[in-house]
């Protein structure tokens, strides 16, 4: 399986070349997208595990696929961009309904992001759901591009422009400034830029690539703080997800945030991925290291 990898295109580009393979174990290798401040994004990575495990599920003639229905993982040490990333993927178990993964993201030949991912092959059963809240509908609200793509700035520029991920808040954003109501919760909407090919993995893995993207933001907004503060250090702990329901990543879905806790320099954000049709597609959760200097 070869994927190109490219810095120029969206999300599904990051994925993962297969270099060797051999019945316990396969080791894949993938580039990274460029970042301002020249460290690997989280969601990337995770986004690449994903593709690595999922390549090594493979079933019988005439079975069903078994898509990826949860995650669990741990940002071990920042990634650099400049440098390939080697994934090494573990086959744990292949059972009758299930097949689990280990996957380790390494540099230089040390781990960056330690997960497990768990496939399972469609089944029926019980049925519920969380309601889908009201919001705005992404066509009435502005894009990042709409409010930053006019600043002369390197960031603002690659905010604006060099993201896969067409983001739009519900509430103002907190690139720069404060909110005005200190509340631990936020809605955003999202979909992927441009088309996607017709492959469950790859928009599980755009999800999982955009669930990074500002799960950490209802504990500054809770705070009064922004990104732009420059007393604000903040880096992913760990992160978890679980695939409920079909969805496509490159068709707008509600992002639905909120934190529960902060303390200790962590703070926890919780989100839920919905369709615009009311269906619960994922459930994130994420704690990251929040501190203050000064």
């Amino acid at each position: 399986m070869t994927v190109s990898a490219r810095t120029d295109a969206g999300p599904e580009s990051f994925l993962t070349e297969q270099i060797l393979g051999d019945p316990d174990r396969e080791i894949f290798e993938g580039q990274s997208q460029w970042q301002p401040h020249g460290r690997v994004f989280g969601g990337q990575v995770l986004a690449q595990t994903i593709i690595a495990a999922g390549r090594t599920v493979e079933v019988g003639a005439g079975e069903p696929a078994r898509p990826i229905h949860s995650l669990h993982g741990y940002f071990v040490r920042p990634g650099d961009v400049a440098r390939p990333i080697r994934f090494s993927v573990e086959r744990m178990r292949d059972g009758r309904s299930f097949s689990t993964r280990r996957v380790h993201a390494m540099q230089e030949g040390q781990v960056i992001l330690s997960m497990t991912a768990s496939f399972q092959e469609p089944a029926g059963g019980l049925n519920h759901q969380d309601t889908m809240p009201q919001a705005p509908g992404p066509e009435t609200l502005p894009s990042v591009a709409d409010k930053y793509g006019h600043v002369d700035h390197p960031a603002a520029k690659h905010l604006a422009y060099g993201r896969p991920i067409d983001l739009r808040h519900v509430r103002e954003d907190l690139w720069s400034q404060p909110a005005s109501e200190q509340v631990a919760h936020q809605e955003l909407w999202l979909r992927a830029v441009g088309t996607l090919p017709d492959d469950p993995l790859v928009h599980a893995a755009v999800m999982a690539y955009a669930s990074d993207y500002a799960l950490l933001e209802p504990v500054i907004r809770r705070h009064g703080i922004a990104w732009i503060d420059r007393r604000l250090r903040a880096a992913s702990l760990d992160h978890a997800m679980w695939f409920h329901r079909p969805a496509r990543a490159d068709e707008w879905m509600l992002y639905t945030q909120y934190s529960p806790s902060a303390q200790g320099g962590r703070g926890l954000g919780m989100g839920r991925m919905f369709t615009p049709d009311g269906s619960l597609a994922a459930t994130v959760a994420q704690e990251g290291m929040l501190r203050l200097k000064g």
